[in-house]
């Protein structure tokens, strides 16, 4: 399998490390580890390695699914790479929801069959009809990173429905990339919720400020679960125990805090740049979402 190079991640191994101000981020600013309790015990693997069955069973309640629904993965990204994998191949077909993160369209490329479908800008709308119009019979998975990178743009429920009713009808799946989704004030259901069709991944990473504990998971129906599984014992085999440790952590008494801390920052920061824009006569698509 041969893949395209990650640009925007060889651009930040050339320049991230030497920059003053980093303006090029999409997340939150990171979490003191001192916040947390950091010992786990003997760091072994995790056993059973898809992830401790209490908080699988914890974060499948936020999905309406069960403890053997939820596979626990070193962040977004490998959630994303083990769903691809699972259920792509050179027979089948995706459609990608774009402009979205490279990974998102570039995995399913060296995989299998792709069609690109294209948001409107300057308000980047969703035309169901065009994703129903790429649709094919062998189109086993729709793709979408919702609220969106690079955009900003938070599709709406009525949107993500229309979506999802395209992948039930086509016997076919919507995976959303969900990793900004609790920056919003307001966050939509998460599409593992809505139905057997339906699978969410997500991580630490961006919400909550965590991108060092490599820590996320993939939420779905069981065979995809159990297929992506199947291809993580051939990839980090088990997910970060330290990560694991300080997710009970996070997702526990202290979630509430975090989150409403850092969708304060967010606003704040979001105002300093209209006004930075504003003050000196730039023009730019504003962010019509969360990020």
């Amino acid at each position: 399998m041969k893949i395209d190079a990650f640009k925007l991640e060889r651009w930040f191994a050339k320049y991230e490390h030497k920059a003053e101000i980093m303006l090029a981020e999409s997340g939150i600013r990171s979490l003191n580890a001192k916040q947390f309790d950091l010992n786990p015990g003997k760091l072994g693997y995790i056993i059973p390695t898809n992830g401790d069955p209490h908080l699988r069973k914890q974060i499948g309640q936020r999905y309406n699914r069960g403890a053997e629904e939820v596979l626990f993965t070193c962040g977004t990204q490998e959630a994303n790479f083990l769903v691809f994998l699972s259920l792509l191949s050179k027979r089948n077909h995706a459609v990608v929801v774009t402009p979205t993160y490279q990974a998102l369209h570039t995995v399913p490329e060296a995989i299998g069959n792709v069609t690109r479908v294209w948001l409107q800008p300057p308000s980047w709308k969703l035309n169901i009809e065009e994703v129903s119009d790429a649709i094919r019979e062998d189109t086993t998975l729709i793709v979408l990173n919702n609220p969106n990178n690079p955009t900003g743009k938070y599709h709406s429920a009525e949107k993500v429905d229309a979506l999802y009713d395209l992948a039930e009808d086509n016997d076919a799946y919507l995976l959303c990339d969900e990793v900004y989704r609790l920056i919003a004030d307001d966050p939509l259901d998460p599409v593992a919720s809505m139905g057997p069709h339906g699978i969410s991944t997500t991580s630490l990473t961006k919400a909550y400020g965590l991108a060092g504990t490599r820590f996320g998971w993939i939420a779905g129906p069981r065979d995809v679960i159990n297929g992506a599984w199947r291809w993580k014992d051939y990839t980090t085999i088990s997910p970060s125990i330290l990560g694991q440790h300080i997710a009970k952590q996070v997702l526990g008494e202290m979630e509430g805090e975090i989150l409403k801390e850092n969708r304060d920052l967010a606003k704040k920061n979001r105002k300093i740049v209209h006004q930075f824009i504003n003050n000196h006569d730039l023009a730019w698509n504003s962010p019509t979402g969360v990020i």
